[in-house]
């Protein structure tokens, strides 16, 4: 993602547009520029104002390792998957398992 997109995104955040879906948008692009600390920020706030946003909470997990915060990643996960779970989200619960017996064997 752009990061003119992003100051767009910021501006509307600024501007009191705020949602989870806003906010997972943010925390997934600074997680893919590996700016791990402002996306943890934004996807805690995401899952804080929809906490049954199973992605946002696979994401959130994505910032804590980038940050080697291996128990926030679990913690991320863990409610992620359960969420999932509930959900009928397979592929996330698919991905989220994955990710986890990573962070065991890790």
């Amino acid at each position: 993602m752009s990061s003119e997109l992003n100051k767009r995104l910021e501006a509307m955040l600024a501007a009191g547009n705020e949602t989870s879906l806003l906010r997972f948008t943010l925390g997934k692009s600074y997680v893919e520029s590996e700016a791990f600390e402002t996306a943890r920020t934004h996807l805690e706030r995401a899952v804080a104002l929809d906490p049954q946003y199973s992605v946002a909470w696979k994401f959130l997990g994505k910032a804590c390792m980038g940050l080697d915060d291996h128990a926030g990643a679990r913690d991320a996960w863990t409610k992620g998957l359960a969420c999932a779970q509930e959900k009928g989200d397979s592929q996330v619960v698919k991905e989220l398992t994955v990710f986890l017996r990573r962070l065991d064997k890790a």
